[in-house]
C-alpha cells in the first residue's frame, strides 16, 4: 500500500454539517411532540390554520392599501410590533420551544460561532417564521416600486425575518437562567395579562385608524420607527421605488447593522452560558444562609401582629406572590381594574363608575379561599377545631385582602376622577367601591365555606373535572348576593339625587366605608360556624384535584 492511500485511509472521516443534524432535530422534536396525543396534534393544525388565515388576511389587506399615501407609516408601525413580539415571546412562552434553551447542548463538543449558525437555521423552521414572512412579504408589496423597490424588497424581507429570529434567540439565551427558575415560570404565567392589555391597546388603535383618513394619525410614529430597525429595512423599500437611494441604503445597513450586533451579543451570551458554571443553586444557599444569620423577621412581617392573624396574613400575602396561579388571578383582577376606565377614557365614552370595576374585581379573591391553598389546606385545616378558629381563620385573609384592595381601590378612584372626572362624584362613588368590597368580602367568605372547589395544581385549569357547576354557582351566586346586599346603599345615592340633596353625598363616603366594614364583619361571623361544622367535607371538597 502506498504511502498516500495509508494517509487517506488514516484521514478521519468529515464531520456531518451540524447545521443539517439541528434541522433534522428541530424536525424530529416536532414530529414526536404531534404524536404524544390527537389533542396536541388537533391544537397544532388549528393553530398552523389560524396563523395562516391571520396572515393571509394582513397580507390581502396591506395589498388592497397598496397606493396609499400613509401606507409607508402603518407596514413600518405593524414591523415594530412584529419585532417586539418576537422579542417578549420567549420570556412570556419559556417552554414553547424546547430547542430554546442552550443548556442542553453544554455537554456537545461545538463551538460558539457554527452553533449560532446552525441554531438560526433551525429556528427557521416553525409556524412562527413562516407567518412572520408573510406579514413581512406583504408589507414589502404594500410600498414596492418598481424593479430597484422589488430587489431592495427580497433583501428587506431576508433581513426582517433574520433580525426577529435572532432576536428572539440572544433574548433566549440571555435570559435562560431566569426562564428556567420558578420567577420564569411565574412571568410566563402573567402573560395572559400582558395579552389582554396588549389586545385593548390594539381594539383601540383598531377605532382609531377606522377614522376617515386615520392612517394620518401614524405618520409621526412612522417618523421615528423608519429608522430603527428592522423596520428600516422595511421603510428602504419605499425609498428606493421614490427614488431616494441614499436613504434606502442606510435603511438597509442600519437593520444589517442590528443583525450583526444581535449575532455578536447571542455568541458572546452562549459563550458565556456553556463556559461558566450555573451559580443558581450556591446563591440561593448564600441567601438562604444570610437570612437565617438575621435576626427576627424581615419585610411586611414585622409590621402584621405576632399572633395567628398575623401568620395567615403573612401566608395569604406569599401565596398571591409565589404561587403562579394565584399570582394570576391577582395580576389579572389588578390590571383589568386599572385597564377598564383607562380604555373607558380613551374611547371617549368614560365614567368614573367605571372604577367600581377594582372593587369587583378585587373582591372575588376572597372566595374559594380554602381551594386556593389547594393540597397544603389540610395543614390548616388541622388548626381549626373551633368556631373561633375558623373566624380568625377567615378574618385573617380578609385582612390581607384589604391589605391590598383598599389603597388599590383609592388609587382606581381618584385616578378616574383625574382622569375621567368629575370630582364631585369622587364621594360617593368611593363610598359605594367600600361597600362593594366589603359586600363581595362577606359573600366570598360564605361561598367559600358552601361551595368549596379544587384548583388542579398543575395544568391551566382552574377548576377540577366535574366541579365546574360548583365553581360558577359559587361565583355568579356569591355576586348576585353581593349586589342585593349593596342595594341599601344604592338606593340612599338615587334617593340624594332625586331630591336634589346633592350637599348631603358626601354621607356616602363615611356610610360605604362603615356599611363594608359591617357586613363584611357580619360575613365572616356568619361563615366561621359553617366551616368548623363542615370542615372534613371542604377538607375532601378541595383535595379532589
Amino acid at each position: 500500500m502506498s504511502t498516500e492511500s495509508t494517509a487517506v485511509a488514516a484521514r478521519p472521516a468529515a464531520a456531518p454539517s451540524p447545521t443539517a443534524v439541528f434541522v433534522r432535530l428541530k424536525l424530529s422534536l416536532l414530529r414526536n411532540g404531534l404524536r404524544q396525543s390527537t389533542g396536541r396534534t388537533l391544537a397544532y393544525v388549528g393553530s398552523v390554520l389560524v396563523g395562516l388565515l391571520f396572515a393571509a388576511g394582513v397580507v390581502l389587506g396591506l395589498t388592497a392599501l397598496r397606493g396609499n399615501a400613509h401606507v409607508g407609516a402603518l407596514v413600518v408601525l405593524l414591523t415594530g410590533l412584529l419585532t417586539l413580539g418576537w422579542a417578549v415571546m420567549p420570556l412570556f412562552f419559556p417552554a414553547s420551544d424546547e430547542t430554546l434553551d442552550p443548556t442542553r447542548l453544554v455537554m456537545l463538543p461545538l463551538r460558539p460561532r457554527p452553533l449560532i449558525v446552525s441554531l438560526l437555521v433551525a429556528s427557521l423552521v416553525g409556524i412562527g417564521p413562516v407567518v412572520t414572512l408573510a406579514l413581512v412579504t406583504g408589507a414589502v408589496i404594500a410600498v414596492a416600486k418598481g424593479a430597484v423597490g422589488a430587489v431592495v424588497g427580497v433583501v428587506a424581507v431576508a433581513l426582517v425575518v433574520l433580525v426577529c429570529v435572532s432576536l428572539a434567540r440572544a433574548v433566549a439565551t440571555a435570559s435562560v437562567r431566569l426562564l428556567t427558575s420558578r420567577r420564569g415560570r411565574d412571568l410566563a404565567v402573567l402573560s395572559g395579562l400582558f395579552i389582554a392589555i396588549g389586545a385593548q391597546g390594539v381594539n383601540i388603535a383598531a377605532q382609531r385608524l377606522g377614522r376617515p383618513d386615520g392612517l394620518s394619525v401614524l405618520e409621526p410614529l412612522g417618523e421615528v420607527l423608519r429608522w430603527v430597525p428592522p423596520a428600516s429595512a422595511v421603510s428602504a423599500v419605499e425609498d428606493a421605488g421614490n427614488g431616494a437611494y441614499g436613504r434606502a441604503l442606510a435603511g438597509l445597513a442600519l437593520a444589517a447593522l442590528a443583525l450583526a450586533l444581535l449575532l455578536w451579543w447571542w455568541q458572546r451570551t452562549l459563550t458565556a452560558l456553556m463556559t461558566s458554571p450555573d451559580s443558581s443553586t450556591l446563591q440561593a444557599v448564600e441567601k438562604d444562609s444570610a437570612r437565617r444569620s438575621g435576626t427576627g423577621e424581615r419585610g411586611l412581617a414585622r409590621l402584621l401582629p405576632d399572633s395567628r392573624t398575623g401568620t395567615v396574613m403573612l401566608r395569604t400575602l406569599r401565596y398571591a406572590w409565589r404561587d403562579p396561579k394565584s399570582k394570576m388571578s391577582w395580576a389579572t383582577s389588578i390590571g383589568v381594574g386599572l385597564l377598564v376606565p383607562i380604555v373607558s377614557s380613551v374611547q371617549g365614552n368614560g365614567s368614573i363608575y367605571t372604577a367600581f370595576s377594582a372593587s369587583a374585581l378585587l373582591g372575588m379573591q376572597m372566595y374559594n379561599q380554602f381551594g386556593q391553598d389547594t393540597s397544603a389546606f389540610w395543614m390548616v385545616a388541622s388548626t381549626i377545631a373551633t368556631r373561633r378558629d375558623a373566624y380568625q381563620e377567615l378574618r385573617a385573609r380578609a385582612l390581607a385582602l384589604a391589605l391590598v384592595a383598599v389603597p388599590y381601590v383609592t388609587l382606581v378612584v381618584v385616578g378616574s376622577a383625574a382622569l375621567i372626572g368629575p370630582w364631585s362624584d369622587f364621594v360617593e362613588v368611593y363610598g359605594l367601591s367600600l361597600a362593594v368590597l366589603g359586600a363581595l368580602m362577606a359573600t366570598g367568605a360564605l361561598s367559600s365555606a358552601l361551595f368549596p372547589y379544587s384548583i388542579p395544581s398543575e395544568g391551566n385549569k382552574n377548576v377540577a373535572p366535574g366541579q365546574g357547576a360548583i365553581a360558577w354557582f359559587s361565583l355568579f351566586g356569591g355576586v348576585l348576593v353581593g349586589a342585593v346586599l349593596c342595594s341599601p346603599l344604592l338606593a340612599l345615592t338615587i334617593w340624594l339625587h332625586v331630591a336634589d340633596l346633592h350637599a348631603l353625598l358626601w354621607i356616602l363616603l363615611p356610610v360605604g366605608a362603615v356599611y363594608g366594614a359591617v357586613i363584611a364583619e357580619l360575613g365572616l361571623r356568619l361563615a366561621a360556624p359553617r366551616v368548623a361544622r363542615r370542615l372534613p367535607e371542604i377538607l375532601g371538597a378541595v383535595s379532589k384535584g
